[in-house]
């Protein structure tokens, strides 16, 4: 399991500097999303996935890696909107850097906990998973998350939507992993 939190943290290496860097090119422009909105940018990454997947081709030269990390970005974009709604005021909207990088760096390594609890259960099992199911799995958490939103969060026995943001990033943070292992073989 230590091998799994270090390639993890590699991972999420990759993915907060994108964020970063895009928190520098864009601020945060992302806060006027709904967490409902959020939502649907994740459902186009995965479904873009799983066409080039299912088609065996892409006619756009982006690698699905990166779609990867967009799911894992917009997703703590997504916990951050719903912990912490913007109230409309300008300078809400405008979060500042170190702020936003706190809180992404917050429900990150909350994701991460999650996890290595769920992974130390589950023995693992992902490593023997396939990328593709990795996918599905992603868009089974989205439709169930459209559902939830749909229903105005409310549930009978299911999770809240902060569950189904914290499983699609562990479940791309596997793929990037899966990705990676593939690039040093």
């Amino acid at each position: 399991m230590d091998k799994t939190s270090e390639q993890y943290d590699a991972a999420l290496k990759i993915c907060r500097d994108i964020f970063y860097k895009k928190a520098k090119d864009y601020g945060t422009a992302w806060r006027i999303l709904r967490p409902s909105s959020l939502t649907d940018q994740i459902f186009i990454k995965a479904n873009r996935i799983r066409s080039i997947e299912e088609k065996g081709e892409q006619r756009i030269n982006e690698d699905i890696k990166d779609e990867f990390i967009a799911i894992v970005n917009y997703s703590v974009m997504a916990l951050i909107q719903i912990n912490h709604k913007p109230t409309g005021s300008d300078e809400d909207m405008h979060m500042p850097e170190d702020k936003v990088l706190e809180l992404y760096d917050k429900y990150s390594l909350e994701a991460k906990a999650l996890m290595m609890n769920k992974n130390h259960d589950y023995g693992e099992a992902w490593r023997d998973m396939r990328i593709s199911s990795l996918t599905d799995i992603i868009l089974m958490k989205l439709y169930r998350l459209k559902q939830i939103e749909d229903n105005k969060g409310e549930t009978l026995i299911s999770e809240g939507p902060e569950g189904s943001y914290n499983d699609m990033i562990n479940y791309a943070m596997f793929a990037l992993i899966k990705f990676s292992e593939l690039e040093n073989n």
